[in-house]
């Protein structure tokens, strides 16, 4: 397993939390995505064999936000 974490813009209250967590643990490999508001971070433990940081970088931007 792999972790990373990414900086996540936009992001402003509790619902943009679960939208954010909700579109990482939906890429196939993720096992856990801890999404920090007040930091505006994602912290994420993936299988780096099934997906990859640009494949989580897309899932939090077709969500709406943006990732640097």
């Amino acid at each position: 397993m792999t972790t990373t974490t990414l900086t996540v813009k936009g992001m402003t209250c509790d619902g943009c939390v679960r939208s954010v967590t909700k579109a990482l643990t939906n890429v196939d490999g993720v096992q856990d995505a801890l999404v920090d508001l007040k930091g505006q971070s994602a912290t994420i433990t993936y299988d780096d064999g099934k997906t990859s940081v640009s494949a989580l970088k897309e899932a939090v931007e077709e969500a709406g936000y943006d990732v640097e």
